[in-house]
């Protein structure tokens, strides 16, 4: 009796440590997961806890300094975000989009057509780097592109007609997109010019930039109205010509087209401040 009564009693116990099971498979527990040690630490499978680079392609007024002066915003773009964010600067100053993805191999000579002769059809390295599978942009990285300020050159090699130009954006969109990554097209960032007291724009591109992102159903920045916005809320104008005292002298370079490092940091912010306003992904990485 005693012998069954101690079988009867272990029974109970190791049926009470089994999980119950539903269909035979072990029922789930109804007690959250949470963090044992109380960290409060992301999980792995939380999306705001991915690393994921912001690559950039553009012109001066986005490419990291070589000196003091000029400072591209896309060298003061990677403090706004957050540590899971790194920022990869590939802008180069002097360039058209022909320019930045054929390098040297666009010619001095124009075509029947208008365009600059490219010979060879070859990708610049830093393009094909980007292009990379191991080592250049993955799915759920963000790539920005600003052209459109040496574009309009008379002469090659940085000329680029507005077709050409907005089929080389599609270019690199297109690119992109079929890696996963999420490409972001900008409007070229304004110079200073004053039209009496109004900083006014002095851009081209803008409407095929528009379009190309159209086109292609990406976001567009239209960092030149941004920028001479910015510039009319800081009371740029009217100014006399002279680039280096006061204000537009913290802001810019000596000329009215490059940014010192202030100004440089505040037309980051102008970046950000859209990416949040527009909704882009990406701004949940910002701080």
């Amino acid at each position: 009796m005693w012998i069954r009564s101690r079988k009867w009693l272990l029974a109970l116990v190791v049926g009470a440590l089994l999980p119950v099971t539903i269909g035979g498979e072990a029922a789930a527990s109804a007690a959250p997961v949470c963090d044992p040690g109380g960290t409060g630490q992301r999980s792995a499978a939380d999306p705001a806890a991915v690393k994921i680079k912001v690559w950039l392609a553009g012109d001066s007024t986005m490419a990291d300094p070589r000196t003091s002066c000029p400072v591209g915003w896309g060298n003061q773009f990677g403090p706004l975000f957050t540590g899971d964010v790194t920022v990869v600067n590939n802008a180069v100053a002097g360039r058209s989009v022909q320019t930045w993805l054929y390098e040297s191999n666009v010619q001095s000579t124009m075509d029947s057509g208008g365009e600059c002769v490219v010979s060879p059809k070859t990708y610049a390295q830093r393009w094909t780097s980007m292009l990379d599978p191991v080592t250049g942009m993955k799915a759920g990285d963000y790539l920005f592109i600003q052209f459109g300020i040496n574009d309009g050159s008379r002469t090659c090699p940085r000329h680029v007609g507005p077709a050409r130009y907005q089929e080389l954006l599609g270019v690199m969109v297109k690119a992109a997109k079929d890696r996963g990554v999420r490409p972001v097209l900008l409007t070229p960032v304004a110079a200073i010019t004053c039209s009496g007291a109004t900083a006014v724009g002095n851009r081209g591109f803008l409407t095929e930039t528009m379009a190309a992102g159209r086109a292609a159903q990406v976001p567009v920045i239209d960092l030149h109205k941004l920028s001479y916005t910015l510039y009319n809320s800081l009371k740029f104008c009217p100014n006399d010509g002279d680039y280096t005292r006061g204000p537009v002298g913290a802001f810019f370079c000596a000329d009215h087209t490059h940014f010192e490092a202030a100004g440089a940091r505040q037309i980051a912010g102008v970046v950000a401040k859209a990416v949040r306003d527009q909704k882009i992904p990406l701004a949940s990485y910002l701080r």
